[in-house]
């Protein structure tokens, strides 16, 4: 089969397009057909040689690449139920520690890590929902936020930031959002009472303003970090999603380095409320498996609304 893999960290010319073995599903095991992959920031990251220099993956020849999934079941691992060939899914691959990612013809995951794709969404929509949607649900439950309660978003035009926003509004928060001036409009179509506009001078005084005294915690998918906890009252929350980027625990307030696990109830509950149109996947493009230099190029530049998408 073909795979995307890095051999030589490094930019987007980094990545590979090579034939490998395809891979057997183990016990407990799922072997998925890919029909889409999304391409997130995480997977620059591996790219790179940032998470190998962060400790955070071990060093291997080949590197594989892409933790969405969106696709068809094709094998099953012993003492797998729930599950049959031709089923369409969804799943994650949470693991550093596996040789191959989802840029891929197939992928094997641990049924954890699977749940029914939403009926509703093309493949494409369906790949962008596991990884961001997970990040801003678990987030979320970091927080633990009673229903009323301001809740700050960074990035909020983001992946991560626009299922954050929608699933924070859903359970009764007060959502204040932080996003670029051309996506006001869609941060207050997801959910989002109040707006900031990045570009503020301060961003602290600026959400204040809105919310006297700070908000009761910040979900900060922009990696902000100080200028967010500032916006933040005394012996509030704040959770960081991004690697490296949460502050120092200043004015009591608990600070939390949030990293995602794979979790098929969770992807489940996502999946339905995507197909009740209660998360909105937004897809920025598709281009196939060999245009994955391209696409990582794309994602370099920014800009983009919604995820990049390959398609095997």
């Amino acid at each position: 089969m073909r795979a995307v893999v890095v051999r030589n960290v490094g930019g987007p010319e980094a990545l590979e397009l090579m034939d490998v073995f395809v891979p057997v599903p183990g016990p407990g095991q799922i072997r998925i057909r890919v029909e889409a992959a999304a391409v997130n920031p995480v997977d620059a990251a591996t790219r790179s040689g940032q998470l190998l220099a962060a400790g955070l993956m071990p060093a291997r020849d080949v590197i594989g690449i892409g933790w969405d999934v969106a696709g068809i079941v094709d094998a099953l691992g012993a003492g797998v139920v729930g599950f049959a060939p031709g089923d369409a899914v969804i799943g994650v691959r949470d693991r550093l520690d596996v040789p191959l990612g989802t840029y891929a013809e197939y992928v094997v995951l641990d049924v954890g890590a699977v749940a029914p794709a939403p009926a509703g969404l093309s493949a494409a929509e369906a790949a962008t929902l596991p990884l961001s949607g997970l990040t801003a649900f678990q987030a979320l439950g970091v927080l633990d936020m009673a229903p009323g309660s301001t809740l700050l978003v960074t990035g909020a035009a983001g992946a991560v930031g626009g299922f954050a926003v929608e699933l924070a509004a859903g359970r009764g928060l007060r959502v204040v959002a932080v996003a670029g001036a051309e996506d006001e409009a869609f941060v207050r179509g997801a959910g989002a009472e109040r707006f900031v506009p990045r570009t503020a001078p301060d961003l602290a005084e600026e959400v204040r303003a809105l919310a006297p005294g700070g908000v009761d915690a910040a979900l900060d998918a922009a990696a902000l970090g100080i200028p967010v906890l500032g916006a933040v009252r005394n012996r509030g929350a704040f959770v960081s999603v991004v690697g490296g980027s949460a502050p120092a625990a200043l004015r009591g307030i608990t600070v939390h380095q949030h990293w995602i696990a794979a979790d098929a109830r969770t992807l489940a509950h996502l999946a339905a409320l995507a197909d009740t149109g209660r998360l909105t996947p937004r897809v920025a493009d598709t281009l196939p498996l060999e245009e994955a230099p391209r696409a990582h190029a794309r994602l370099a530049k920014g800009g983009l609304r919604g995820r990049l998408v390959l398609t095997p």
